[in-house]
């Protein structure tokens, strides 16, 4: 999800629910106690070098239970923010503390946003000797070969 349609969807909403991969969600009375861009600059390991920029927001709950962040004070928040970071509209990524630091693409499912388990891969299989994904193929669209020996072909 993209930081123009979080905006677009917070129009819309009358509450902000965060739900893990898992199907829990985030507490009621998070915070976003953090919103920037993020650049990475690295090589992958078939020597490409790479940039990726997204926008991150960090999520937090603590033990103020009356808190409840309505779906204008995050589209406030936002717009502070493109404002005075200059942020482009990149790809979200959220990060919410569990045993560590997780991070999480973001998605919307119609009611709430939705985080969504993010996974490493090589960026270069070519590079590496990984082989690419199997086509799956039918039995049926498998040409049929002449057998070399046939009954009665005196081959044998």
């Amino acid at each position: 999800m993209r930081l123009s349609e979080i905006k677009e969807v917070l129009k819309t909403v009358e509450t902000v629910n965060f739900q893990l991969p898992d199907g829990s969600f985030v507490p009621e009375h998070f915070h976003v106690t953090e919103i920037g861009e993020i650049t990475k600059n690295f090589i992958d390991c078939g020597g490409t070098v790479r940039k990726e920029t997204v926008v991150n927001f960090q999520l937090w709950d603590a033990n103020d239970y009356d808190h409840r962040l309505k779906p204008q004070k995050l589209s406030h928040i936002i717009e502070l923010s493109e404002k005075i970071l200059n942020i482009d509209d990149n790809e979200i990524e959220v990060e919410y503390q569990s045993e560590t630091i997780g991070k999480y693409d973001l998605d919307f499912n119609g009611t709430n946003f939705v985080m969504v388990a993010k996974k490493t891969a090589c960026l270069a299989k070519d590079n590496c000797g990984i082989p690419g994904e199997k086509r799956k193929v039918s039995l049926k669209e498998l040409q049929t070969q002449t057998a070399c020996c046939t009954p009665n072909s005196a081959c044998c």
